[in-house]
């Protein structure tokens, strides 16, 4: 049971926005009483926390998948992006802008947790660039896995990057082109712009 109204939750939250989903509408889309999610979830906050984590589990999961292939590490990036947006749902009701907003401590703790599981996976993305030759030997590591954690949490900052101007799939498609021709050997570009002009 809890697993369904996880995954019922997730969907409104994403569809919707954290803020507008009430525990009512919850209950009514899984047609079952309001009591029966409290005693699961005594309060929305405490919904919300478990459903960020339960979207992240499967963010991360898929990404796993996505590494565990035998893409060259240019692909994989474009396609991890692209599955995070299909999870997300594109983000078109900007759960992160909101969850930062209005649940400003769960947003820290996701934040955190992602850093490190984003940190683990582009740090093995970039050493397998550099020595598969798709990306520059002298490239820092560390610096560059911060600056592209940092680079991809601001895109969700509505003030910089206003919905009505910025789509979020064109400006995703935008940072990682320039991410990868901050980095990239000749044979890295060559990859990038075959890939772009699919």
């Amino acid at each position: 049971m809890k697993e369904k109204i996880l995954h019922k939750a997730s969907e409104m939250f994403l569809n919707l926005g954290f803020k507008s989903v009430t525990m009512d509408d919850i209950a009514s889309e899984l047609g079952m009483s309001k009591k029966t999610i409290y005693s699961h979830f005594p309060t929305k906050l405490k919904l919300v926390q478990a459903t960020t984590f339960f979207v992240m589990d499967n963010v991360n999961a898929a990404i796993c998948k996505i590494c565990s292939g035998d893409l060259n590490p240019i692909d994989e990036v474009f396609t991890i992006k692209s599955v995070i947006n299909n999870q997300l749902k594109n983000e078109k009701s900007s759960p992160h802008y909101q969850l930062q907003k209005y649940y400003p401590k769960i947003f820290k703790q996701l934040k955190d947790k992602q850093f490190e599981s984003v940190n683990e996976c582009v740090v093995e993305n970039l050493n397998r660039g550099i020595k598969e030759g798709y990306y520059r030997k002298e490239i820092k590591i560390d610096l560059i896995t911060r600056f592209y954690f940092s680079g991809n949490m601001s895109l969700t900052n509505r003030e910089l990057f206003p919905l009505n101007k910025y789509g979020m799939t064109a400006l995703k498609d935008a940072f990682l082109e320039y991410h990868i021709r901050a980095i990239a050997t000749e044979k890295g570009l060559k990859t990038l712009i075959n890939l772009l002009e699919k």
